[in-house]
């Protein structure tokens, strides 16, 4: 493989990235070619995850082009020299903070939202001024393709290209000194990722995932919360980084709740969810199998219905289950939601807090004060009250991990923020000079200290 990254260095040197009206031409291009290719992305998510085109729009095409529409709308604003405090020592002087691209980016989807988690973070490299290498999932092999279809058609390589293949074209990529990386994937993966750039002291955003916890308190509407979650857990089958992987409900309504989710699940898909046009499938075979083999020997209440050939598991149910199965130690990544029950809201805090730090936290509950409580007590990558994945579509919240969840966060401003190395500057005047920084010093410590105090801020 050539060295692309330094390639596309010389091309960044150039300056051709760097111009406003040069960033915002080759954003509206990227949308446009998205637009008129929507009917071959459409097809490709069906092929690779069974999406229905309402599902694929939704969570792929829409929430894509509604990122490049706010970079087009904000680049302006947020490329400008931002003019911060200068103390008095400076007395003449200015100080701003200016975002300059990185230069060359590597972006490493994954294979769950193949299309978005490669196009989005893209969206952000361009808006910043960087030139891009793209590595689509080789586990999604139709979205891969038409990715690499859109980029490699439609820009110059030297600018943004994408480069198909496997593990060891991931590893050739890594390899090479790129200025940022930005991987979306599982936690074992991000660290190697994490090891390969610290060889040439790359910054790294990992975009990761982990066991998010969601809590029914017995203060909250049951109806609501029943299909705002299971919405948040069976959309793309499961397959959802920030998808609710384990519930916590209130005793005093855990099965009222429990009949309601299973309503909710009848009211998405239908009284045969696995055979729902609308319901997603299962990546492939391997995963179809670590799925199966969690809900073996498991209680299950409802759903366990799975066909290897459509690669479908219906939506699962699991109550109880014990804290100690396979079932609660990894990301479940699939349509099983396991239920426990609780009387303290501190022993599920303190569950929580015993844990790897989770993207999200789910909390459905009408009482402010133990609201209040899960966000100021608990760590997580980002916090949803009364509904599920719905924070991760605001614009104005930077979406990212914290611990084994993640390092870094994107999603509008901290998209291009993300993709923008800060530069301080100080602008200082050259008429006079203040002689007590200058050897010989003839000030005591003590008089040091003061004017420094005075001076510094």
């Amino acid at each position: 493989m050539i060295n692309i990254a330094e390639t596309q260095r010389k091309f960044h040197k150039k300056g051709l990235t760097r111009g406003i009206d040069e960033r915002v031409f080759q954003l509206r291009k990227l949308k446009n070619i998205i637009l008129a290719s929507q009917s071959d992305i459409y097809s490709a998510l069906e092929k690779d995850l069974g999406k229905c085109q309402i599902e694929s729009y939704m969570t792929e095409v829409g929430i894509t082009i509604n990122e490049i529409d706010f970079m087009i709308k904000n680049i302006k604003r947020l490329s400008k020299y931002k003019r911060v405090k200068t103390p008095f020592i400076f007395l003449g002087g200015s100080s701003f903070i200016v975002p300059e691209p990185y230069g060359t980016v590597l972006i490493i989807g994954p294979w769950n939202y193949p299309f978005q988690l490669v196009m989005l973070p893209l969206a952000g490299a361009i808006a910043a001024g960087n030139c891009a290498v793209v590595k689509p999932s080789e586990l999604s092999p139709n979205v891969s393709n038409v990715i690499t279809q859109i980029i490699n058609e439609n820009f110059e390589k030297e600018y943004i290209v994408s480069v198909e293949g496997g593990v060891e074209t991931s590893e050739q990529l890594l390899s090479q000194k790129f200025d940022y990386i930005f991987y979306t994937g599982s936690t074992n993966v991000g660290r190697i990722v994490m090891e390969a750039a610290a060889k040439n002291l790359t910054p790294v955003t990992l975009e990761l995932g982990g066991k998010s916890p969601c809590i029914v308190d017995k203060e909250t509407n049951l109806d609501n919360a029943a299909k705002r979650i299971m919405w948040g857990k069976l959309i793309n089958c499961g397959q959802t980084c920030v998808a609710p992987d384990y519930l916590f409900v209130h005793k005093e309504i855990k099965d009222e709740l429990i009949k309601r989710i299973i309503s909710s699940i009848h009211e998405l898909y239908g009284s045969d969810p696995i055979n729902s046009e609308q319901y997603s499938k299962i990546i492939n075979e391997r995963h179809f199998n670590r799925l199966v083999a969690l809900i073996n020997n498991q209680n299950i209440i409802y759903g366990g219905q799975h066909n290897i050939e459509e690669l479908k598991i219906s939506p699962t149910i699991i109550y109880p289950v014990s804290t100690d199965s396979k079932i609660m130690q990894d990301e479940i990544f699939g349509p099983i939601l396991p239920i426990m029950e609780y009387e303290d809201l501190n022993e599920v805090i303190e569950f929580i807090n015993d844990r790897p730090k989770p993207l999200a936290l789910y909390f459905f509950s009408n009482n402010k004060s133990n609201v209040k409580k899960v966000i100021s007590s608990t760590s997580s990558g980002g916090v949803c009250i009364n509904d599920t994945i719905n924070h991760i579509t605001n614009a104005y919240l930077p979406f990212g991990g914290v611990g084994d969840s993640g390092i870094g966060n994107y999603h509008g401003v901290a998209t291009f923020d993300t993709f923008s190395h800060k530069k301080s500057i100080l602008k200082n005047q050259i008429a006079f000079d203040f002689k007590l920084k200058y050897p010989p010093y003839k000030v005591s410590v003590n008089l040091m200290k003061k004017v420094f105090k005075y001076l510094l801020n």
